[in-house]
């Protein structure tokens, strides 16, 4: 196998890993969320921040080594159009991501707590979710032009 066929497989899975886990939390989350259920909430946030951690950090930092590696290996540069709006899109992203991770975090102790006490949620709580939800449509849109300007490779 070339590096090149290496290099892009892992790129691919890693971009699997970081959209569709990103995908499945979010999905769940926002379910849940709706159920205003304090002990399915507790549980889907704790796991949420646990698959944050082991799949999806692990694929924010292979992507751009990838990425990197095949564009050297293609020939490309950052001078590159869609390269040079990838990594923007990429930065967006990430300017989205850091915040939800924070808030996830904040909502899963918050979640723990009012299950252990029996109480509701906070409504610092309902505020912080909706921030993790408003954060993670411009994360999304901006990972899926990504995945097009990868296919398309426009001039």
């Amino acid at each position: 196998m070339s590096l090149y066929l290496l290099y892009k497989l892992i790129h691919i899975l890693s971009s699997v890993a970081l959209v569709g886990v990103g995908a499945g939390s979010a999905f769940y989350m926002y379910f849940t969320l709706r159920t205003r259920k304090v002990e399915a909430i507790a549980q889907v946030s704790r796991l949420v921040v646990i698959a944050d951690w082991c799949f999806t950090t692990p694929a924010i930092l292979v992507q751009p080594l990838t990425g990197y590696l095949l564009m050297k290996t293609l020939g490309f540069t950052f001078a590159t159009n869609w390269i040079q709006w990838t990594i923007a899109l990429y930065a967006l992203a990430g300017a989205c991501w850091l915040p939800v991770v924070w808030l996830q975090i904040r909502l899963r102790d918050m979640a723990a707590e009012a299950s252990a006490r029996g109480t509701q949620l906070p409504p610092l709580f309902w505020r912080y979710a909706k921030y993790w939800e408003l954060l993670g449509y411009p994360a999304f849109i901006a990972m899926a032009v990504i995945y097009w300007l990868m296919v398309f490779k426009p001039a």
